[in-house]
């Protein structure tokens, strides 16, 4: 038992108890507890970054149809972890749908991101302002695997789940994404960085 009183196998860093748990959940609810615990924090994240001000809503609404939907899940079809990401992304564009038809005229998704949110993953406080146009000019899957990867902290191929692309044609927006934000970094101050995680090259 480790000194915060966890045993050696409670902690699963590559995802496969998240997958179990959510697996077994089909059958008996409580596996399904386990997760929120665990994820809620990213998942509020993820909402805050991109909709702040409905981020609480948008987590409950996230968990109600997670555990509605959680007999959907396929593990052959990638981990919990990038299943979840993908209910909430539903979620989230449910919510545009809903401000775009109560409001009409509303900015899309792209408009709308809250860039003061950007977490230190992109640095967003040395990120020269040519970067964050650059971004928020790409195409939205690009823009949106580059995000889930940077903020999320999801492997490519998690993200490629989550945007429902496969994963060659994630890297090769990935690759071609990450090209047009070195050649404008190239024309940054030297010391605007975008620190990444997950194998992008």
């Amino acid at each position: 038992m480790s000194k915060n009183g966890d045993t050696g196998g409670t902690r699963d860093l590559t995802g496969a108890g998240d997958d179990d748990s959510l697996a077994r959940s089909a059958h008996d609810p409580a596996a399904f507890e386990p997760l929120v615990t665990r994820h809620s924090t990213a998942l509020h994240g993820y909402f805050a970054r991109r909709a702040p001000v409905a981020a609480d809503d948008l987590l409950a609404e996230l968990w109600l149809q997670a555990y509605a939907a959680r007999r959907n899940f396929d593990p052959a079809r990638g981990s919990a972890r990038a299943w979840l990401f993908g209910v909430a992304r539903n979620v989230l564009s449910a919510h545009w749908r809903r401000l775009a038809q109560d409001r009409p005229g509303l900015p899309s998704d792209a408009d709308v991101m809250d860039w003061a949110a950007v977490d230190d993953r992109l640095d967003a406080s040395a990120l020269a302002p040519e970067l964050c146009r650059v971004i928020s000019e790409l195409p939205y899957e690009e823009k949106e695997l580059l995000l889930l990867i940077a903020w999320e902290q999801l492997t490519p191929t998690e993200a490629a789940t989550v945007v429902g692309i496969p994963a060659g044609t994630a890297r090769s927006r990935l690759h071609r994404a990450r090209g047009r934000l070195r050649a404008h970094a190239a024309l940054a101050p030297a010391k605007t960085r975008i620190r990444m995680t997950g194998d992008l090259a």
